[in-house]
């Protein structure tokens, strides 16, 4: 079966027309479901952390987070998304998720978490110390740090986010590589550390095409060193295009199920109310 559980509406709104697209695209890639899984940066219910958490100083990577933070953000709350999700639901196969940011205090975001009935919740290493690593516009800040560092800070948050026991998928693992900057030192350990810190959480790893074709990168994340290493600790898996226009619903996603069989997987996830099923891909 075929399932993209991992895009955003976030771009063209809470509109049917728009919306619509997406479930075209995914009927001409033959998925056979698709979830939403909005960013947090939409609803005002989760605005405080982001003020808490980023840098927003009167550096060059603070001036820019606080435009950020003004522009397309807090938009709708929660019961909006709900309400509109469930007049989808009338009428597509659709799932509700959203993906979080690692914020600090995940005691405060599990009780907004709990209070709304998700198929299913991703965790996603977004920021680093407060910046936001994925950003082209601040790409420069990258040679402010080691790399080292970053893939300890990386690893550091991930196991923060599994050991909350808030989410059941890691978003786009080890997306640090987006910009093309590649260690020149075995990062086993940090692999190792992350793929235990799902294990023990009962997460989900997703397999995102967004990195091929919306970063410089280009590759599938995670890449093929953590996908032997998933692969190995028997971690569950979703495909999913991170899509933010409708036309990618579900892109790449025949490359990816290839992808991943080549890594011995024969079963994808499928979530309903926090649950999962593995099925076959």
């Amino acid at each position: 079966m075929k399932f993209d559980y991992h895009m955003h509406f976030e771009y063209g709104d809470y509109d049917l027309n728009w919306v619509q697209g997406f479930f075209d695209a995914a009927k001409n890639r033959n998925l056979d479901e698709i979830g939403i899984s909005e960013h947090t940066h939409t609803f005002p219910e989760f605005e405080k952390f982001y003020y808490d958490d980023l840098i927003l100083d009167d550096s060059e990577v603070g001036k820019f987070q606080k435009i950020w933070l003004k522009t397309n953000k807090f938009k709708h709350t929660l019961k909006d998304y709900f309400d509109f999700m469930h007049e989808l639901k009338k009428n597509h196969a659709v799932k509700i998720g959203i993906e979080v940011c690692n914020f600090k205090n995940q005691t405060e975001v599990k009780k907004i978490l709990d209070a709304w009935n998700f198929d299913y919740i991703i965790g996603s290493v977004h920021f680093l110390w407060g910046w936001g690593y994925d950003a082209s516009k601040i790409k420069f800040e990258w040679e402010n740090h080691n790399l080292r560092d970053i893939y300890e800070e990386y690893t550091s948050e991930v196991e923060k986010l599994a050991e909350s026991k808030n989410y059941d998928i890691l978003g786009h693992p080890f997306n640090i590589r987006l910009f093309n900057f590649f260690p020149d030192f075995d990062v086993t350990n940090y692999l190792e550390r992350v793929a235990a810190a799902l294990k023990k959480a009962d997460m989900a790893v997703d397999v995102n095409t967004g990195t091929k074709y919306r970063y410089p990168v280009k590759e599938i994340s995670p890449y093929a060193d953590f996908m032997k290493i998933a692969a190995a600790y028997d971690l569950p898996i979703i495909i999913s295009s991170d899509a933010h226009q409708p036309e990618d619903c579900g892109k790449f996603s025949d490359e990816a199920a290839e992808y991943v069989k080549s890594f011995g997987y024969k079963k994808i996830s499928r979530f309903a109310d926090r649950k999962r099923e593995l099925v076959d891909l």
